[in-house]
């Protein structure tokens, strides 16, 4: 058994699910951070009740292309962004670590670090969460976080994916009340605002010379501009 299992069953033991500090983990390439990214992140801080968020950059993301941006750059973005929210942090582990930036490393990580003085609440959309059971060691995530699925008005989820329907009716609970309560790490799914942002259509204007403005921080638009940055 991993020493972090044991780990974790035992904290939980001591001390109750509801009295824990609820972190929230917010990863992705932030390339670059925008609207969707803040505005998903507030909703569930918020509905959640977490003492803060913390925004993960990857280095290097094993689903997708490597980003166009520097790591550095896309930290320093992501700073700007969350400045004068007091709730969110940067969390640059990802970019100090070599290798694929895989998130159960991460959570492994945060783990140890924090002792077990906190609860993990993995935060995603539901386009991440549909490929999940492609991500390194997927099967392993419930023990280490919750996971937390913002849904957009008419969402829903793709059918014929018996993985995805299993894993869900094995772990979804229906109310935040369960999931704050029970010892065991669950999949709930809350509906946000729905902002049709995206960092790719960012990318796109920025290249073909047309304003994103009012999509992402004009701190951030202003760092993009300043560094020719998606030219």
């Amino acid at each position: 058994m991993p020493s972090y299992l044991h780990f974790t069953s035992m904290t939980l033991g001591d001390k109750s699910a509801r009295s824990l500090s609820r972190i929230g983990i917010m990863g992705g390439t932030f390339d670059p951070i925008h609207f969707g990214h803040l505005r998903m992140a507030q909703e569930l801080a918020t509905v959640l009740d977490l003492a803060e968020v913390r925004f993960i950059p990857s280095a290097t993301p094993p689903h997708r292309d490597q980003p166009i941006t520097s790591a550095r750059q896309r930290a320093e973005m992501v700073t700007l962004a969350i400045a004068d929210n007091p709730v969110f942090k940067l969390d640059t582990r990802e970019l100090e670590r070599e290798g694929y930036s895989y998130t159960i490393d991460t959570l492994q990580s945060l783990h140890e670090e924090l002792q077990g003085q906190a609860r993990l609440y993995l935060l995603m959309g539901l386009d991440a969460f549909v490929g999940i059971a492609s991500w390194h060691r997927w099967q392993e995530l419930l023990q280490l976080t919750h996971i937390v699925v913002a849904t957009r008005p008419g969402a829903t989820l793709p059918a014929g994916n018996p993985i995805l329907d299993e894993f869900l009716q094995t772990h979804q609970v229906s109310s935040l009340q369960q999931l704050h309560a029970q010892a065991q790490n669950g999949i709930y799914m809350h509906g946000i605002t729905a902002l049709d942002i995206s960092a790719t259509h960012i990318r796109h204007q920025l290249h073909t010379g047309q304003s994103p403005r009012y999509q992402l921080p004009q701190c951030v638009l202003a760092y993009i501009e300043q560094y020719s940055l998606y030219r």
